[in-house]
């Protein structure tokens, strides 16, 4: 509680409360060895490390199921690049520097020979870069689907796949040369084995799995077991045929396919209670052999480790900076991208730990590096957001509005969907406009089972279709649409970063304004149904970020047909968000079938001012009052006192109208609506949307809320 309070990573505490109950503390290990096993002869403490065993299995199996095995060569050479050259170059410049100052060591502290295998792990551990760390970071910081997140998961799976290649290399010399060439030429004749047996036998054996259950239904819980099993057992052969027991797990989850219905049904039964139960454990327990103390004992002879690790720490800087530069990426996000591949966090200590175990590197040098990447995990988080802010390119260097458009310019409209039911009410809307349009439909999926978020385009000429017929309805739907240019997408996403994906588009489809459904729904007869809590969360992140204007749509179950006239009102009050809604309905001046009324309300202690908001909301009411269209635009003003005023006002124009459009804010025309803003439920509505949207209000109108471009 006191680390989130100050902003720094879940993950740390785990950390401290490893470091408090190790020997610089309470030495829980040592007091409660005996009490736990009853046989003097077996570690009490084998329970907790079986446990935290377990789960560093588990979080590197479904890590690595949740990956995409495409995600290496989607983004072009440059990640490629940076992964090759973050991993050579300091794997190579440390091994120059790895046999100076050997004479000085302590023959207590480590034999010679020792000494050149532990600054041996300390270069190959600081030039590799392991998946799960960044993955989680990422996700941390909610940066994931940026730019700057696909190009850094490419480039360390990269670096990932030549860092495995060269420890299966490294061990296989290791055991050559430290026990015996039979047993080295075993061990690598069984790793090949393990490799073939997993992508000819397993591999089939999962792809069959996943075409024997049908679409949309759950798969059987044996095969889920089942994989869980294999991913057990090949820890198991892994660490028998001396290699590091994470390598089975690893290549086992890349395997089997990301998201449903194999991989989100793994995460669905294991996740949560790996990432919340048993990885906190396992990284207290790692943490727990710590001793600070021996840092200070035996500074001198890890002195030199230090320097190594900081050596190849500026080094692989250096490579990863430098293609981000020469491929013209901005300073401060070079440097994001170098500092993400350089950090450390809970998946490496239990690689230290297993180098632990096998006297590779002492407990001095253990303790440090698990310090180091305490450290990371305290401050990379916390200094990253200063470097890249993926909502810095949201910013609107230029005006993506309607106000700001031509009269004879196309419309451009992101159209979000997230149930068949938005279908229905974003067709009625687009019906009434009566210029051309192009609208870009965005599906919007929760992403389950995989970390990756995935763009499909839908083209309608195509067989694109995902084999969903809900996909395929929407086509045809929108399809029917005069006058309209559709492209569709479908976007899947983790819940708290769909606004990212929603805003990405809208940037590249040059969009003006952003339609997203409000989240309140009504049943066919009109009476209040349920509010999902989830897009109004998406919807309140998408107004603050979004690259132009927002239009909130609260369907309530209008149906416009071709056949009949709709009846459309606007309520002006004042400001840029009233002036966008009133830009917005112009564009249904010339649809024959739209009968257009727009309402001015007007405080009875307004006072005259003369300011320059005040002349644009006279001018825009001035062009939508021109005749000019096929049918004349009626207008009319009321006046009012106070809030509840206002509401017995909104109520009865409700009444009249198939669909009312209202800006969100009122800028400095706002007048007092004391008495009404203590019992608004949706605040992204603001006052009026919100009147119109309540659950009690006997209407069968729609509203659409606007908000213009923030600058």
């Amino acid at each position: 509680m006191f680390f989130r309070f100050i902003g720094i990573s879940q993950i740390a505490s785990h950390f401290m409360a490893g470091l408090i109950l190790g020997p610089q503390l309470f030495d829980l290990l040592e007091k409660s060895s005996e009490k736990l096993s009853s046989d003097p002869a077996l570690d009490g403490s084998a329970t907790l490390r079986g446990v935290g065993v377990c789960g560093n299995i588990l979080l590197t199996f479904l890590m690595s199921v949740r990956i995409s095995r495409r995600l290496a060569f989607n983004s072009g050479p440059l990640p490629i690049v940076i992964g090759v050259s973050t991993f050579i170059v300091p794997l190579f410049v440390g091994l120059c520097f790895r046999n100076l100052y050997t004479d000085n060591i302590d023959p207590y502290y480590m034999p010679p020979k020792k000494v050149l295998a532990e600054r041996t792990v300390m270069i190959s551990s600081q030039s590799s870069i392991l998946l799960p760390t960044v993955t989680f970071i990422l996700l941390e910081l909610k940066i994931l689907n940026s730019e700057l997140g696909r190009l850094v998961l490419s480039a360390s799976m990269i670096n990932d796949v030549l860092g495995i290649i060269v420890s299966i290399l490294a061990y296989c010399a290791g055991t050559y040369k430290n026990v015996s060439p039979a047993t080295a030429y075993r061990d690598f004749i069984a790793i090949i084995i393990f490799f073939l047996v997993v992508f000819f036998i397993f591999r089939p054996a999962v792809e069959w799995i996943v075409q024997r259950t049908p679409e949309g239904k759950p798969v059987a819980d044996k095969y889920i077991h089942a994989a869980v099993l294999t991913a057990l057992g090949s820890a198991a052969y892994s660490t028998f045929f001396n290699m590091k027991y994470l390598l089975g797990p690893f290549t086992v989850g890349l395997i089997v396919p990301d998201g449903p219905p194999l991989g989100s049904a793994l995460e669905a039964k294991y996740y949560d209670l790996t990432k919340n139960v048993l990885i906190p454990i396992s990284i207290a327990f790692s943490t727990m052999r710590c001793d600070v103390m021996k840092i200070v004992y035996e500074f001198n002879d890890i002195i030199y480790n230090m320097f190594l690790l900081v050596l190849t720490l500026f080094i692989k800087m250096a490579a990863g900076i430098a293609p981000c530069l020469y491929c013209k990426l901005p300073l401060k996000e070079a440097f994001a991208v170098s500092i993400l591949l350089c950090c450390k966090s809970f998946p490496e200590i239990f690689l230290y730990e297993s180098t632990f175990d096998d006297s590779y590197i002492s407990q001095a040098t253990y303790t440090f590096l698990v310090v180091y990447a305490l450290l990371n995990s305290a401050i990379v988080p916390a200094v990253l957001p200063s470097l890249y802010d993926p909502k810095r390119k949201y910013i609107g260097h230029r005006k993506r509005n309607i106000f700001s458009l031509k009269p004879d310019s196309d419309l451009r409209i992101l159209t979000c969907v997230h149930r068949p039911e938005n279908i229905t009410g974003d067709i009625a809307l687009l019906q009434l406009f009566s210029s051309p349009i192009m609208v870009t439909i965005l599906h919007l999926v929760k992403l389950v089972g995989k970390i990756i978020p995935v763009t499909i385009t839908h083209n309608m000429k195509s067989n694109n279709q995902m084999n969903n017929s809900y996909i395929h309805t929407a086509n045809l739907a929108f399809s029917e649409l005069d006058s309209v240019t559709t492209t569709m997408f479908t976007v899947m996403t983790h819940e708290n970063l769909m606004h990212d994906e929603i805003c990405t588009l809208a940037l590249d489809q040059i969009t003006s304004m952003i339609i997203v459904p409000s989240g309140r729904k009504w049943t066919v007869e009109g009476a209040f149904e349920s509010d999902d809590e989830a897009i109004r969360r998406l919807n309140v992140s998408l107004l603050e970020h979004a690259p132009c204007s927002v239009g909130i749509l609260v369907d309530r179950g209008y149906r416009g047909t071709r056949k009949y006239e709709v009846d459309v009102g606007v309520i002006f009050i004042g400001g840029k968000d009233d002036r966008e809604a009133l830009s917005l309905v112009k564009r249904m001046k010339l649809n024959p079938r739209v009968n257009l009324s727009v309402i001015r309300l007007v405080s009875n202690q307004e006072t005259e001012t003369m300011n320059w908001e005040h002349v644009l909301d006279h001018e825009v009411l001035e062009d939508l009052k021109d005749t000019r269209g096929t049918n004349c635009v009626a207008y009319t003003e009321t006046t009012f006192t106070d809030g509840p005023e206002v509401a017995n006002t909104i109520r009865l124009l409700s009444k009249g109208f198939d669909l009312m459009v209202v800006g969100r804010n009122h800028g400095l025309a706002r007048p007092d609506f004391s008495g009404v803003t203590e019992w608004i439920e949706l605040s992204e509505l603001g006052v009026i949307g919100d009147l119109l949207a309540a659950r009690e209000l006997k209407s069968r109108v729609s509203v659409l809320v606007v908000q213009q471009q923030q600058t």
